[in-house]
């Protein structure tokens, strides 16, 4: 859904509303209307050391757990050792509740009663393994008992009868050793705490896994992820051994061994490009899934999240009977949704893909869903399995980067999952994400493509500029750098979400971007000699006429085609950023073939710095572009007047706001757009996101009668930052994208740099009509 913010204000404060509390008559209520998930808030773990996380440590949320009351969230947190408490008793204003150190590395939490009970990792090394079971109280934050379970710790499941605690030792192999081939000793195993009424009395007994049938190493079973259902049956997948064993806790017999197959992969995209191109058109054959998370479905199926790790990793999710049968598979689904919806991890598509780690399973108003936790897509995929042999896809889920753990909130109609990436330099923070499910439409995504030709969706992230139609209801953005063979997307935003109908490649097919880079013409100008000196012609121009430049600008041209600001690449006088291409427009017909390429002048070239073109406008005649800082020896960015009838330059300077970002960094210009009578709306932005993020503004500035260099003013139109919140995640850091329609309405799109260090969630906004 596109979201202006009254409406975004009010789904949000409904959300608050109804979460701080509401009676049995009033979830009746909403249990009758068709329900979606809603992201309500986000946790951020640094929040637990600073309140607004200024610090550098790293900490994150891996594995989560509810308390049985619902209004406490534990968390495990491997780099800080620790555990963690968030409270939720208003699940959309979550509150720090404090850490507890584990004495080692933290793998897996669970609730039993008033128990957390904890696996943590004290291994020396690879070789000398040991671990504890940690039973903390939830109320006190205090260890009540630590019990030695003599191997390494990876998941812990409590049964539902509340008899039994299983718990995976799987004594992981060094990835580091042999290329990290099996088998490595000691081997994994399965640990059975038989609980008694006293924490002093509970007991462990131990499950070989050794020479289990079929397995691929029967010395080295490497235990991965325990689920438990109601007949007191743990299903364990044995991930690297393509393995799946259910195992009857009762007695610690082994009733079930059996591989979990291989799978034929068409219709996706496995090879990794740089620049990046997603293309739904290659196949792998028998591709182990090599599941990681488990998760039943009541007593009579069970789910497993096909991660991957030697050699395997389908990309997807399996469904099997309690016998091990295989009853339904995902194939190629998940891939074709996360390039449907702009999360597609291309810098991955070589390896594992969306690589799903994690699945669990809830229900909902008397509606059984899965959910199935993609890590380098940082997607939660949705499935109502009320016929577990035909799951219906249902919805998506924007998560922090990394989602891992996840657990449900049935009596309280929340989701949480967990996020373990956190990197503030690249403004990644680990997280816990809260979702509430009521009859609000869902709020994400905000973008999704419609089909191509094929059959498959069309391909689209890392979106930039954006430029409104002459029509009310179409934009066009383009996709940046990140990606070769650069498109103009149409996106009709009658719909929510809205529809990206059309991918346009921009091509050279008059051969006018390459006649501008002619060997013989560059030599006649020493200084343009000098700039393309590492010019790769063939690295920009693709055997198809499709270019690589990198799009940051974009805007309707008067006769119908578009003009295209391209940032330039490299920084003059630097060794290491050499010139590699200039700053341009592009003009192109509205089938997107370049009909003109507009340089700077020489001399404004001689003082390129990488951080170039990022907007572009026309108006009354005149080309509008902006810089997104200030170049070699000025002291403000410029914004650059082209006069498409004289073919000659102006230039003035546009005085940016002080960096006021807690963590330093950049303040820049990301686009413009015109508004008639010279008047334009400008992005003025830092490189921060998330708490971090000061400046995400919208100015405008009035550029109809200025002088040669002047130093212009600008009048503050809006502070984005509160619309950049309302969605419950992190802010984003690269507002790039901003149009004006016809009627007045404003909308801004982020970057999302093509899932590459960064969470992959883009928000196309509608400000309304900001201008009054």
């Amino acid at each position: 859904m596109i979201f202006n913010k009254t409406s975004l204000a009010l789904a949000v404060s409904l959300s608050i509303s109804v979460l701080s509390g509401c009676s049995d008559d009033d979830k009746k209520v909403a249990a009758s209307e068709p329900m979606q998930f809603n992201r309500v808030a986000t946790f951020f773990t640094c929040e637990q050391i600073s309140p607004v996380c200024n610090t550098d440590e790293t900490t994150v949320a891996e594995i989560v757990a509810a308390s049985k009351d619902g209004n406490t969230l534990i968390y495990t947190d491997s780099p800080q050792n620790k555990i963690g408490f968030v409270d939720i008793r208003v699940a959309s204003q979550p509150k720090k509740g404090g850490t507890l150190v584990m004495g080692g590395e933290p793998t897996s939490v669970a609730v039993l009663g008033n128990y957390a009970v904890v696996g943590v990792n004290t291994s020396a090394d690879y070789v000398n393994r040991s671990g504890d079971l940690v039973v903390v109280d939830i109320a006190t934050k205090t260890i009540v008992r630590r019990i030695a379970l003599g191997g390494q710790p990876d998941s812990v499941a409590v049964s539902p009868s509340g008899k039994y605690i299983a718990v995976a030792i799987e004594n992981e192999r060094d990835e580091d050793l042999n290329d990290g081939l099996l088998p490595q000793f000691p081997a994994g195993y399965l640990s059975i705490i038989d609980v008694a009424e006293k924490v002093e009395n509970w007991s462990v007994r131990k499950v070989e896994l050794t020479g289990l049938d079929g397995l691929q190493y029967a010395s080295d079973p490497e235990p991965e992820y325990v689920a438990i259902n109601s007949d007191d049956v743990a299903v364990l997948t044995l991930q690297e051994n393509n393995h799946i064993a259910l195992i009857n806790l009762k007695n610690g017999a082994i009733q079930k061994s059996v591989s979990a197959g291989a799978v034929d992969l068409v219709a996706i995209n496995a090879t990794t490009n740089k620049p990046g191109k997603i293309a739904l058109t290659e196949s792998l054959d028998a591709i182990p899934r090599e599941p990681d998370g488990v998760a039943w479905l009541g007593n009579d199926y069970f789910a497993t999240a096909n991660e991957g790790d030697l050699v395997g990793g389908s990309r997807g999710f399996s469904i099997f009977s309690k016998a091990g049968e295989l009853v339904w598979d995902s194939g190629n689904l998940l891939e074709q949704l996360a390039v449907r919806f702009g999360h597609y991890p291309e810098k991955r598509a070589g390896k594992k893909g969306v690589e799903p780690e994690n699945i669990t399973y809830g229900i909902f108003n008397n509606t059984p869903y899965l959910f199935v936790n993609a890590e380098r897509a940082n997607l939660i995929f949705m499935f109502d399995v009320s016929n577990p042999v035909q799951p219906k896809f249902k919805q998506i889920l924007p998560a922090s980067a990394g989602p891992e753990g996840s657990t449900v909130i049935p009596d309280r109609n929340l989701l949480v999952v967990a996020s373990e990436v956190d990197d503030r330099e690249v403004n990644l923070r680990g997280a816990v994400n809260i979702y509430y499910m009521d009859e609000n439409s869902a709020a994400y995504p905000t973008i999704e493509s419609v089909d191509n030709g094929d059959g498959a969706p069309i391909s689209w992230s890392a979106m930039s500029g954006l430029s409104a139609s002459k029509s009310e209801n179409i934009l066009y953005a383009i996709e940046d750098s990140f990606y070769a063979s650069n498109r103009i997307f149409t996106l009709d935003t009658s719909t929510a979400p809205a529809k990206l109908t059309a991918a346009t490649a921009i091509k050279d097919s008059n051969g006018v971007f390459a006649g501008l880079m002619l060997p013989d013409l560059v030599k006649t100008d020493n200084l343009r000699a000098s700039t393309f000196d590492k010019l790769d012609l063939a690295a920009l121009i693709n055997s198809d006429k499709t270019v690589n430049i990198d799009p940051e600008g974009i805007a309707l041209a008067s006769d119908g085609g578009f003009w295209v600001a391209s940032e330039g690449n490299g920084t003059q006088g630097e060794a290491d950023r050499p010139i590699l291409s200039e700053n341009l427009i592009f003009k192109t017909n509205a089938d997107g073939v370049i009909e003109q390429v507009i340089r700077l002048p020489e001399a404004i070239n001689a003082k390129q710095i990488r951080f170039g073109f990022e907007g572009v406008a026309e108006d009354a005649g005149k080309l509008y572009v902006v810089f997104q800082r200030a170049w070699i020896d000025d002291k403000n960015p410029r914004v650059g007047i082209y006069d498409l009838t004289e073919k000659t330059w102006q230039f003035v300077f546009y005085s940016l706001d002080a960096v006021a970002s807690q963590a330093k960094g950049w303040v820049g210009l990301s686009d413009l757009t015109a508004l008639g009578n010279g008047e334009f709306l400008v992005i003025e932005r830092d490189n921060k996101a998330g708490f971090d993020a000061a400046i995400k503004r919208l100015y405008k500035i009035n550029l109809a009668s200025v002088t040669n260099e002047q130093v212009i003013t600008k009048t503050l139109v809006r502070d984005l930052l509160d619309d950049l919140k309302l969605p419950a995640g992190m802010v984003p850091e690269k507002i790039e994208g901003l149009a004006v329609t016809p009627s007045g309405k404003v909308f801004i799109v982020n970057d999302n740099d093509g899932i590459d260090d960064n969470s992959g969630e883009t928000q196309l906004l509608n400000l309304g009509k900001v201008l009054n």
